[in-house]
Order: C-alpha cells, then sequence, then structure tokens
C-alpha cells in the first residue's frame, strides 16, 4: 500500500530492521504479519524531526506536543507498545478497525494489515494532531485511510460497526459509543487506567443476561498520553503534610478527609520486610495489581526529588504501590539481597497505626508470592453502570462514569 517514491538512507532500512529484530527476540513480536508491516513502513518519515538513533530505538516513545508545564499531549508510540498492541488485536486483513487517538504512524501499520480489502478511521480530538496524520500519511501513500477530528467518546459519523478498536491514549473507562460500533465478534484494545495502574487490555465481547459485557483477554504493562475530551479524568492528588514533597495519587477512593495524614510524617518510619524476592529484572507487575485489588486505600505515591527530606525512602520515587488508611500510609519498596543478586520486597509505614498497617500491606505481598506469583493475570471485566451487583463477580469493583469494572483473580 505505501506508494511513497523516496529513497530512504541504507541506515533507516539497518536501523529498522535491527529495532524489529530485537523486538522479535524478546518476545514482543510474535507474528510474521507484525513483523512485515514494521519492516516495511518507514517509522522515521513519521517522526520527521527525530533523529534515526530515536525513531528506532525499540522501548522509546517520541513526543511530539507538549502543553503548559511539559505535559505530554500527543506521541508517537515506542515500536514495542505498537507492536505488543497490534499482537493483542489480532487484525487480519479486510478488517474494519478504528484507531483512537491519532498521530500517522499506527494508522499505515493498521492500514497495511487490513489491506485494500479493510478500512482504518483514525480519530483524535485535537485538530494539529489530526491535520499532521493527515499530511503524513498521504505523503506516504495511505490516502484511503479515514482522519477525523472528534471526541472519541461519542459516536463517530457514518462509521457503522467495526471489526477492532484499538485505542492509542490512556482511558480511564470505557464509553459506551465504543462498545456501541463494535461488532458482535469485535476486539478492543485499549490501555485502561485501573487504581492508578495501566494496562493495555484486549477485550472481547460476552453475551450475558443482561445485555452483555467486556471481558479480557490479555492484560499487558504500558503507559500513555492521557485521553481528552469529555471523558478525560484527573487523579485526585493528597499532599502528606500539606506539602509537594510527598504526593499520594488516587483513581478512586480518595480519602473522605486527607487532612488526618497532615501528621503521618511526624512519627517514626515504621519498616517492615517480607522475605519475598525477585531477581534483579525481574517483572512484578502482578504484584502491583494484587495490592490494587486487595487493598481498599490503595494508591501511588511520588517523591519530588527537588524536595526530598529522606522522610520516606522508596525505591523509585516517580511511582511506588501505596496504600492509605486512617491517618496512616504505606508503600512498598525494595532493597537488595546479601548476596546482592536479588531483590526483596518491604513495606515502610507512617502514623498512629504504622506497625499494624506496615503488617496489613506486607501480609499482601506475602499472599500474591503464594497465591498468584507465576500465574494468570487478573480477568477484567467491563459492564454498564448501572449493572446489579449480583451480575458483576469480582474481588474489586471499580466503579467508574459509564461502567463497573471488576478485577478476579482466575482459581490457583
Amino acid at each position: 500500500m505505501n506508494t511513497s517514491t523516496t529513497t530512504e538512507p541504507p541506515e533507516a532500512t539497518c536501523l529498522r530492521n535491527g529495532c524489529v529484530d530485537q523486538l522479535k527476540a524478546d518476545g514482543v513480536i510474535v507474528s510474521p504479519f507484525v513483523e512485515k508491516v514494521m519492516r516495511q513502513v518507514p517509522r522515521h518519515a513519521f517522526a520527521p524531526d527525530t533523529s534515526l538513533d530515536d525513531a528506532y530505538s525499540p522501548y522509546a516513545a517520541v513526543i511530539t506536543k507538549t502543553g503548559e508545564n511539559g505535559v505530554q499531549l500527543s506521541s508517537v508510540s515506542a515500536p514495542q507498545i505498537q507492536a505488543m498492541m497490534m499482537e493483542q488485536a489480532g487484525i487480519k486483513a479486510g478488517d474494519r478497525v478504528l484507531e483512537i487517538g491519532s498521530g500517522g504512524l499506527n494508522a499505515a501499520y493498521l492500514a497495511e494489515l487490513v489491506g485494500q480489502e479493510g478500512n482504518v478511521t483514525s480519530v483524535d480530538i485535537d485538530p494539529e494532531v489530526t491535520g499532521r496524520a493527515r499530511r503524513l500519511l498521504d505523503a506516504h501513500g495511505y490516502t484511503r485511510v479515514r482522519v477525523v477530528t472528534a471526541d472519541a467518546s461519542q459516536p463517530i459519523p457514518g462509521l457503522g460497526e467495526v471489526d477492532v478498536i484499538m485505542v492509542t491514549v490512556g482511558a480511564w473507562d470505557i464509553p459506551p459509543a465504543w462498545v456501541d460500533q463494535l461488532s458482535p465478534n469485535g476486539r478492543l484494545v485499549v490501555p485502561l487506567r485501573m487504581r492508578g495502574l495501566t494496562r493495555s487490555v484486549a477485550f472481547q465481547r460476552v453475551t450475558d443476561s443482561h445485555g452483555g459485557h467486556l471481558e479480557s483477554t490479555s492484560a499487558l504493562v504500558c503507559g500513555f498520553v492521557a485521553m481528552q475530551g469529555s471523558d478525560q479524568h484527573d487523579e485526585t492528588q493528597v499532599l502528606v503534610n500539606g506539602t509537594p514533597e510527598i504526593a499520594l495519587r488516587f483513581d478512586d477512593g480518595a480519602p473522605a478527609d486527607p487532612h488526618l495524614l497532615d501528621n503521618a510524617v511526624r512519627t517514626p518510619r515504621v519498616e517492615q520486610w517480607t522475605g519475598v524476592t525477585v531477581a534483579l529484572g525481574e517483572p512484578f507487575s502482578g504484584l502491583q495489581m494484587h495490592l490494587a485489588i486487595d487493598l481498599p486505600g490503595f494508591c501511588v505515591m511520588s517523591v519530588d526529588p527537588q524536595l526530598d527530606t529522606g522522610i520516606v525512602s522508596p525505591r523509585h520515587k516517580g511511582f511506588s504501590a501505596a496504600a492509605v488508611d486512617g491517618g496512616t500510609f504505606a508503600y512498598v519498596t525494595t532493597r537488595r539481597t546479601p548476596d546482592d543478586e536479588r531483590a526483596e520486597f518491604g513495606v515502610h509505614a507512617l502514623g498512629p497505626d504504622a506497625s499494624t498497617f506496615a503488617n496489613t500491606v506486607a501480609g499482601s505481598v506475602r499472599a500474591w508470592d503464594r497465591e498468584h506469583r507465576g500465574g494468570s493475570d487478573p480477568l477484567i471485566r467491563v459492564h454498564p453502570a448501572g449493572t446489579p451487583d449480583e451480575a458483576v463477580p469480582g474481588d474489586r469493583v471499580i466503579e467508574k462514569r459509564h461502567s463497573r469494572i471488576s478485577l478476579s483473580w482466575p482459581p490457583a
């Protein structure tokens, strides 16, 4: 489909093939169809202001628009993320695809996958983004891709049903329009934020006695620029002790009286180590999901490095799994084992009930190790808002604007 006659520099071809080779070796690319399109489409041409090395860095995104205060508004996702989501979507020739969140490159990949018999519609709320996407797509032969400027939380005029909806912006909820536009056997792939954790979730439609729901087939760690428009959702941020040094961020379930935490940092820090270890570099995203399901006051803690006084000492200052109980908060951290070959999980807690709450969070870490480590990811179901409780099974139900999202661990 790519009809551009521009000859690209040999270095670009070499870097692109090297990027794809790396993603294949890492198990990100498994389908020959995804491999083919990622070798074929000139990624660097859709990031013209970026060096070839940066354009073909396998695990790095390219930021294309930044707003006030340095907030990222649009980007070209990392090759790893794009390949991962295409693998999740299982797109085939002839499919009708809706892409939500435009930019050009991903739409070009999708157009190659669906071929002449399929069609791709790419939607974004920002006319600057869609204008850029239209220019780049036309310049490289993808004139059949339809580019629309609209709030994709609402129905897209003239779209009809589609086989695949791929959302390439971070979403907090599933608008009804997405489900309504999806064919009965359609697939939805969306970076969904649940309790502060974002996962690229592949959903399929399931029929039930209450009109149907979405059920996950896979959920993989990712990060995305947040959605704008009518379904934009901002986190609630609680500043411990009233200063920006320690911030607790809640997607839902924020404390009714955050001032209960004002004196937490004036109590001694309690530290409890769990005996649960991981190899260096071993992923443990399942632990984060377990804590989000298990702990009612789950949140994410960040520490401003410019204001850091050492009151808390997380392993990662920008993101630590945390939880709040009344006037006490706790967070999960790690330390190297004596042989320096593994890391042990620990819990730090501050507040009037620090010892008790540290025990609670540490017990949750040990429960993950005992019951879910190395097993299946939790099953994620999306039911329409208003679905009765008895029809929404799950270990944790998250109430959102349009939906009730349940998280369930499969049997051990």
